[in-house]
Parts: C-alpha cells; structure tokens; sequence
C-alpha cells in the first residue's frame, strides 16, 4: 500500500453552510466561558437544549465547526448556528437502485431515519402509493446507502430470517482517523455481550486517514463505530465514539461520520434469484477523500 504525507491542518472540508442565525460575538466579560453556557445564556436555551444543539455539530466559533460543548471561548470570538438535520428540509423522494416483486432497495440519504415517522420507510410508502412496505433492517441517522424494504409481510419475514442467519453480507465504505497499517484485518471484539465480526480491507491509507471496505459478518448495533474506536481508527466525523478532546479540532469541519452503507448481497429467499445492489458514495464523502488525499 502506497502511504501519502498528509497534514492535519489542511483538513478542512469544503462543506458549504448557510448560517440560519445571526452571529454572537463573545463580550470580554465572557471570555472563559463554555460553548454550552454561551449558548444557553444568549440563546435563551435551557442547558439540555444547548448540548443538543451543540450534538448535531452545526454550531461554529470563528467559522470553524466546533461539537465540545466544554470548548472555552476567547473574547471577540464570532459563534454561529447553521442548519441542523432537523431544519432542512427533509427529501421527498428517494432513489430507487433495486426492485422486484418482493423487496425494493433504496439510496438513503445521510441525515434521515430509516423508518417511523418523517423517515426513509413514511417517504417510500408515499412515493411508490405502497402502506405496506416495511424496513427490513436499519442505519444510522447519519449513515447513507443500500437500505431493504420488503413489499409484504412474507418478504418481511424471510428477509430478518437472512439477516438473522447472516445470509445477508454487507459491505461499507468508510474513512478512519489515522493510518491503517494493516491491509486487511479482522475485529471479533463482542459488542454488548454479543459476537461481532467485521473484516476491514485498506483501500488507501496515510498518516492522517484510511480508507476501509468494511464487510459485517454480524449486525449489531453501531458495530463497526464500536469496532473502530476499539482499534484506535475511530470513523471520520463519528461524534460518539470518536476522540472527544480538544486536539481533534482539525477533524471538526467533517459533518457526519464518514460511513457509507456501500453494497448489499443475498439470494432472495422467495425467488432464489441472487440479487446485489450498490449504492454509489455520496458527495460529502468524496471531498473527504479528496481532502485527506485518499483514493
């Protein structure tokens, strides 16, 4: 594997964000204070709703995207909020990539929930004028790609029977902090009790950044963030599990974690036809690559 130079301060993703609210200037009497106590005192905030807003990373200290709420802030320092998932407004139609009499699997977007209200799953039913359309499995709020909705309770039904069996392979794209000096590596580490498989493949790696294809052999929940961080190569953008102090503020700019549900694969238990679906790496993901030099 070919490790590139990279250095950390020019990672500073070219994500375009339209400020949604005037910016605050911090008066010389506040300086010292937190990001969360400033914004509760300016805002009007209660303490809660302040490190929510802070959680869903759209709040800014001098144009720089900042998610510690314990951040000190320095007199004359400019804070902005921009649009948070929940302001935007939420799409109306999803992409179709795979469907047959049985399952439909569609592209979703990063930023919406897979079923329940205002979901992925309440948009498709409208869209193809389909209530009984159900989700078969679910990604993260902040995680994109292939996700399986079956058209009938029968498909339903065989569908978690394969993801139970683990007949139903996945694979993810992913970018990582830090270099994978690995080129393939796989993680058994239990999560929550229970076995967890991840197998991880380099596909380009530097000092700041890997890029991961990384195949799940189990599904549980945030396996592979859990996964990752227990290896010292956190998600790109991964809030929760990622590192949590100051001197990951190089990482900031990055809006989401960097985790793209890639590819999905099954023999479909009713039909027997073998079926896979790719789902092509959004935009933000690519200018991370772009960013951190990474093929």
């Amino acid at each position: 594997m070919y490790h590139k130079e990279q250095s950390w301060e020019s990672a500073n993703i070219g994500i375009d964000q339209k400020m949604n609210l005037a910016a605050l200037t911090v008066t010389f009497s506040q300086r010292g204070m937190s990001l969360l106590d400033f914004l509760a005192g300016n805002r009007g905030l209660s303490r809660n709703r302040a490190k929510a807003l802070i959680d869903t990373r759209n709040v800014f200290v001098n144009r720089r995207r900042v998610w510690m709420a314990r951040h000190q802030l320095e007199a004359g320092d400019s804070v902005e909020i921009g649009e948070t998932v929940e302001s935007k407004q939420m799409a109306t139609r999803l992409p179709i990539l795979f469907q047959d009499s049985n399952y439909i699997v569609v592209d979703k977007p990063a930023g919406t929930i897979s079923n329940g209200p205002d979901s992925a799953e309440s948009i498709l039913k409208e869209q193809i004028n389909m209530p009984s359309i159900a989700a078969v499995h679910r990604l993260d709020r902040d995680t994109g790609g292939c996700l399986l909705f079956a058209k009938t309770k029968e498909a339903l039904d065989a569908a978690i029977s394969l993801f139970r069996k683990h007949d139903m392979k996945k694979t993810y794209h992913v970018i990582v902090i830090g270099e994978m000096r690995s080129k393939e590596r796989t993680i058994s580490l239990p999560v929550d009790g229970q076995r967890a498989v991840t197998r991880l493949k380099a596909l380009d790696s530097n000092r700041s950044a890997s890029h991961l294809l990384a195949t799940i052999e189990t599904g549980r929940m945030h396996q592979i963030r859990k996964h990752l961080a227990s290896i010292g190569n956190p998600v790109l953008g991964d809030s929760h599990y990622g590192p949590q102090t100051e001197a990951t503020r190089k990482t900031m700019s990055v809006a989401r974690q960097m985790l793209h549900a890639s590819s999905l694969e099954f023999t479909c238990p009713l039909s027997r036809r073998r079926i896979r679906v790719i789902a092509p790496l959004p935009p933000d993901f690519r200018r991370c690559l772009a960013v951190f030099k990474l093929n």
